[in-house]
């Protein structure tokens, strides 16, 4: 069953077996790389322990988007932005707002994996510890397996937890730098195509364990893959040039899309 929403970032329509408390609130959020505009008042309501996925042609502003969350677009000098991001009562974009603090709360996983050239265990510690979340000794040790089994890896390295991250499979370091990611506590995970350097089976690893890590946490995930996003998202938001063209939960979006250009998209006929 769907019903329409009324605010102006809201899906098209809802279905009422997901939650609906807001996490994020994105509201006329514009973006300019020097004179280029990528982002162009973008609205955007994203919900507690859901997967939103963000899809669209390349270049289309969806990962600019993604990295406005946390603000990871600051590290470009070129960078102007304009809007609101509310979390928590606060406006993200504020310049009185600890980039560091937020991205503890945002956190971030790359479409390659990175691991730090680190243990395993010092990928997974080293944050947490460095923002006193844990001290070092057996509260450590609990919260590295913990993260490890949250991301679906502890069975597989449990023996091996002095060995470097970079000796893992690509699958493997992928579900490291989620585990790194969820040791420091966030409340949204940042994916940026997190499968789309990995064979099917690690796909469809990563794509079971996000499914499993919406119950903890809210993540927002960009893809050039329309079955997958169909297969995990609660909501699906289209960029196309630099604007969202259509919001809606994804069921209703991959069969009976509200906006013809999201229809010639999905159905392969542009991008």
């Amino acid at each position: 069953m769907t019903t329409k929403l009324a605010s102006p970032g809201a899906p098209v329509t809802f279905n009422q077996e997901t939650t609906h408390d807001l996490e994020l609130t994105v509201r006329d959020l514009k973006l300019w790389y020097g004179e280029n505009q990528a982002l162009k008042g973008i609205d955007l309501d994203i919900y507690e322990n859901n997967i939103t996925a963000l899809i669209g042609p390349s270049g289309c502003g969806k990962s600019t988007f993604l990295r406005c969350l946390n603000r990871m677009n600051d590290l470009i000098p070129t960078v102007r932005t304009e809007g609101e991001i509310m979390m928590e009562g606060r406006n993200v974009l504020s310049k009185e707002v600890d980039e560091v603090a937020l991205r503890k709360k945002v956190g971030m996983v790359f479409q390659k994996p990175n691991p730090f050239p680190k243990s395993i265990y010092e990928n997974v510690a080293y944050a947490p510890r460095m923002h006193d979340i844990v001290p070092a000794g057996k509260e450590q040790d609990e919260l590295v397996e913990t993260s490890l089994r949250a991301a679906g890896l502890w069975e597989e390295v449990k023996d091996q937890l002095g060995s470097p991250g970079t000796s893992l499979s690509g699958g493997q370091q992928q579900r490291l730098c989620i585990a790194r990611a969820i040791a420091v506590q966030p409340s949204v995970i940042l994916m940026d195509e997190p499968t789309s350097a990995l064979d099917p089976i690690s796909t469809a690893t990563i794509e079971d364990l996000m499914y499993e890590l919406k119950k903890e946490y809210t993540i927002v995930v960009v893809t050039h893959n329309m079955q997958q996003a169909a297969r995990i998202a609660d909501y699906t938001a289209f960029f196309h040039l630099g604007e969202v063209i259509e919001y809606n939960d994804t069921a209703t979006m991959f069969s009976t899309p509200s906006e013809k250009r999201t229809e010639d998209y999905i159905t392969g006929r542009y991008g």
